[in-house]
């Protein structure tokens, strides 16, 4: 393989674990598999992954730095509704572009194997990472609670939406029709109660 300590070898292992996960099974597919789709040797193929697991990391790894990515560009920005309609933008867009739906696919019916990994938990904290950046400027647990559903809108319609026809671009959609309803009403709380009272009597 002319390309064996290329950046493109390791991008094509992972594309066909990932097609051999989905296929059969993550338990029932072996390194020799996967090297013998790929027409390359148990060797060759070690030279960039020592097992499945670090396969299934490189794809946790993925993640974790769109997330931070993410995190990071919000930090620079006014924290209005229109960034947080636009962070969430981003981060479906993490989840929906390319091969991220069948990677998305793969990471719902192996949660255990994610649970496993040391880069699986820190999926979690970024998440809340994302969360408060979604919130920020409203600290109040209800801003705090509807940034985190606003992200599970997008991370559950891989599952919460069964219609059988429905594409990854409608899925798409409705989630993010989802998580706007719940932005909307960051920030909007708190500014209902910075404005003055219409009732009763003016305070001296």
């Amino acid at each position: 393989m002319s390309e064996s300590t290329g950046g493109g070898t390791r991008e094509r292992i992972k594309a066909v674990a990932l097609e051999l996960f989905t296929e059969q099974g993550y338990e029932k597919t072996s390194l020799r598999e996967i090297a013998e789709r790929l027409n390359v040797t148990k060797a060759a193929l070690y030279y960039h992954f020592k097992s499945k697991d670090d396969i299934v990391a490189s794809f946790v790894e993925d993640r974790l730095e769109g997330m931070d990515a993410l995190t990071t560009w919000a930090a620079t920005q006014p924290a209005t509704l229109a960034t947080r309609r636009e962070l969430i933008s981003r981060y479906a867009d993490t989840m929906f572009g390319g091969d991220q739906p069948s990677v998305m696919r793969f990471f719902e019916q192996n949660q255990t194997v994610l649970k496993s990994l040391a880069s699986g938990q820190q999926m979690r904290g970024r998440m809340m990472q994302l969360a408060n950046a979604l919130c920020r400027g409203d600290d109040s647990p209800a801003a705090q609670l509807r940034a985190a559903l606003s992200l599970f809108a997008v991370h559950t319609s891989w599952f919460a939406v069964r219609a059988p026809d429905i594409t990854n671009e409608e899925r798409r959609r409705l989630a993010l029709e989802v998580a706007d309803e719940l932005l909307a009403k960051i920030g909007a709380d708190a500014d209902d109660s910075a404005a003055p009272a219409t009732s009763g009597s003016p305070v001296d």
